[in-house]
């Protein structure tokens, strides 16, 4: 069903490609837009082992996508250093599939937020979490991608340097 990786000696084990997903701050979620235009959108997210999330508006183009076909890929770049006199870059990325769901249950929708909270703001206490997270509560929904495949690949340059 996945491609495999042409370029094996670019791959990156899982070990590291769940390093860049645990760095990364964000990344690309691509999902079937409308009228066979694919739609793709940056977004702030937060890696827990086993699901990606995201925080989300209540409505627009990225929830009806959702609702719509809820296959996904999220790409993340790690790394982009262009090297003009040889013509290539230091590249290191990593791309996931899978299947993102709206979170209705009140209790999971509050864990993911905060997960999301403590990624980006880990010096703010419990109590400044919550304070911006019941501000905001009615204005914002929470995404989960569940991770049917992920791969990590680096250009030729970083992985020579291994």
């Amino acid at each position: 069903m996945f491609y495999k990786m042409r370029r094996k000696a670019q791959e990156l084990s899982f070990e590291e490609t769940e390093a860049v997903l645990l760095r990364g701050t964000s990344g690309i979620l691509a999902l079937a837009g409308d009228k066979a235009f694919p739609y793709a959108v940056p977004l702030s997210y937060v890696y827990d082992g086993e699901h990606i999330y995201f925080h989300s508006a209540l409505t627009g183009h990225k929830i009806d996508a959702i609702r719509q076909n809820p296959n996904a890929s999220f790409a993340v770049i790690d790394q982009d250093e262009v090297i003009p006199e040889k013509y290539t870059s230091a590249y290191r990325s990593v791309i996931v599939f899978g299947s993102v769901r709206i979170i209705e249950d009140e209790e999971e929708k509050l864990a993911s937020i905060r997960k999301l909270a403590v990624r980006y703001a880990p010096n703010n206490t419990e109590q400044r979490h919550t304070d911006e997270i019941e501000r905001q509560w009615d204005r914002f929904c929470m995404l989960e991608m569940s991770i049917a495949h992920m791969t990590g690949k680096e250009g030729r340059v970083l992985a020579e340097k291994r």
